[in-house]
């Protein structure tokens, strides 16, 4: 498995990820999250489970189960989190536990070497740890969290053996082992292979885009923190000068129960513009996401807040100038004025984009900079290899020796 990756990925980073599974091959790698599909996170995992596994590692992952309730509770959680001021009462924690424990029924923690948990939804399955190094994985930024919620939520995550934050400035002092793990993308899936110029043909014309004209593209879930109206705001600015069409494009996240009023509030806000396009894409639509992507003359991530933005780095990774909000894991992938843009408000947005249609050359040189950046720092051969020296790291700290540490 790790093969094929040759010739893409780091050597040094393909020779220290085979070392690591040597030593941790045989043993289980349990991973529980809150979705199978939409977002990030279930996109990693879903492209992680099989190369642990071609480590020799028993690797699996779990997905809890709420009902309507539990996931309009964690979305508070999780908004207030990234500063909003959200009202979570003791019944609705107490909901929040009670879900995780009946969830104890389907979800086999016997045997367990090691467990990455990842993000509040789980947090408090580790009430009912039974063996191994238990991580917990923030993906969101919490660098200015509302304070009752944080210190209500890092009860769990203070249990936990170390935890793992994606951008320094949003890990918190909680008295365990903390690291610094960027997100990644997979090079080699469905989204980030490369395609023909067919293939991108064959999907713009099922999408009806055209081909024609300039394309400014934001793919991302309908969430306010993703400021789709800002981008609208922005595409219209430069409209007055640059003959240009607007692509938004995301699929639905069974986690998020404000996606569809999200969706609607940015319908009503295009105003019907012919020139906009909204598209509600299905699940695992990752090659007419590689294609739009690919069509694009620029790409935007006008986030207001970002744990990441995998968006960011597939695009990058099929070198197109990026123009991102200056907020979260973002400013690590563009670097401004090298790799791309980073953008503080809508008029900036606006600049940028236009700066990139009227000057062609610079958008390709910056593209071809930031897939390099790319091939060194995100992709998941190198995430792997982090996670396992977390592991084999936590597990050496028992017999004495020194774990690394921020």
């Amino acid at each position: 498995m790790i093969s094929r990756y040759a010739g893409v990925s780091p050597k040094g980073d393909l020779i220290l990820l085979k070392r690591l599974g040597d030593k941790m091959g045989g043993k289980s790698f349990l991973h529980v999250n809150s979705t199978k599909a939409g977002g990030g996170v279930a996109e990693i995992l879903h492209r992680m489970m099989p190369i642990l596994q071609g480590l020799g590692i028993r690797a699996r992952w779990e997905v809890i189960e709420g009902d309507e309730q539990f996931f309009d509770i964690t979305k508070k959680i999780h908004n207030a989190l990234q500063g909003n001021r959200e009202i979570i009462t003791k019944k609705m924690w107490q909901h929040h536990f009670d879900v995780n424990e009946k969830n104890m029924a389907t979800i086999q923690l016997d045997e367990v070497d090691a467990a990455l948990i990842h993000d509040p939804q789980p947090a408090p399955l580790i009430e009912f740890k039974k063996s191994g190094k238990w991580i917990w994985r923030c993906h969101i930024d919490v660098s200015n969290p509302m304070k009752e919620v944080r210190d209500h939520l890092f009860q769990y995550c203070k249990k936990y053996d170390a935890a793992v934050f994606s951008v320094a400035r949003f890990a918190k002092a909680m008295g365990i082992d903390e690291f610094i793990i960027p997100p990644s993308i997979d090079p080699l899936s469905d989204k980030n292979r490369d395609l023909t110029e067919e293939e991108v043909r064959e999907t713009a014309e099922k999408l009806s885009l055209p081909l024609d004209r300039p394309i400014i593209l934001q793919v991302s879930r309908f969430d306010r923190f993703k400021d789709p109206t800002g981008v609208i705001e922005a595409y219209r600015m430069v409209k007055r000068y640059n003959d240009c069409v607007l692509v938004l494009a995301g699929s639905p996240a069974t986690d998020d129960p404000e996606g569809a009023a999200v969706l609607a509030l940015v319908k009503e806000f295009a105003s019907s513009d012919p020139d906009i396009h909204i598209l509600l894409l299905p699940p695992f639509s990752d090659t007419d996401i590689n294609a739009l992507q690919r069509m694009a003359t620029v790409v935007l991530q006008k986030s207001l807040k970002e744990g990441f933005g995998l968006t960011v780095t597939e695009a990058m990774w099929k070198g197109k100038p990026v123009i991102g909000g200056a907020v979260g894991g973002i400013p690590l992938q563009v670097i401004h004025g090298v790799t791309g843009f980073l953008v503080h408000s809508v008029e900036g947005a606006a600049f940028r984009i236009r700066q990139f249609l009227n000057n062609p050359e610079m958008a390709k040189r910056m593209g071809e900079r930031g897939k390099e950046h790319i091939r060194q720092h995100f992709l998941i051969t190198r995430q792997i290899r982090d996670y396992l020296s977390i592991w084999y790291t936590l597990e050496r700290g028992e017999d004495g020796t020194s774990g690394l540490s921020i």
